[in-house]
């Protein structure tokens, strides 16, 4: 990448240290985007994971989903030089978009996404700075490298920083 604006897709994940790079993950609902940013190398990535967990014969996309996703973004990021303990993490989507009477909790698949990213993070000792997640409003999330910053925008309303490094 060279200063550009990369959409990262469903199941698809982004790293760079290009200080030109946005990393877009747009139209979340129930799905997460996860940003992770090394300050000192000035690497970042952005992952857009759909479910909660990859089981026996689901696809074999890891990015797709929470469980394996984080450890693949993680590990993808040590590889271009940052270090797992000074990484800043934030993260937003995990909508509950499907909401009718008799149905919550069967579908609601933005929390089992946002509840299987909290035990990722804390199984692989990873600290989660901010997030941006639940409710029932789809949302874009970007990512700048030039400062790890990362931005959210609820569909219907202003974009809202979350904070930069």
């Amino acid at each position: 990448m060279s200063g550009a604006m990369s959409s990262v897709g469903l199941g698809e994940l982004c790293i760079s240290r290009d200080p030109t790079d946005v990393l877009i993950a747009f139209g979340l609902g129930s799905c997460l985007g996860i940003g992770m940013y090394d300050p000192v190398t000035r690497v970042g990535g952005l992952i857009h994971v759909v479910l909660p967990e990859q089981k026996a014969g689901n696809d074999p996309n890891t990015a797709k989903f929470v469980d394996t996703g984080i450890p693949l973004l993680l590990g993808k990021l040590v590889e271009a030089g940052a270090q797992q303990s000074r990484l800043i993490i934030r993260m937003a989507g995990g909508a509950n978009m499907l909401v009718s009477p008799g149905l919550s909790g069967t579908f609601d698949i933005g929390t089992r996404n946002i509840n299987m990213a909290h035990e990722v993070f804390k199984k692989l000792n990873l600290k989660l700075q901010k997030e941006e997640v639940g409710g029932q409003v789809g949302r874009t999330v970007r990512m700048y490298i030039a400062d790890g910053r990362m931005t959210v925008r609820m569909m219907g309303s202003q974009e809202r920083d979350l904070g930069a490094v």
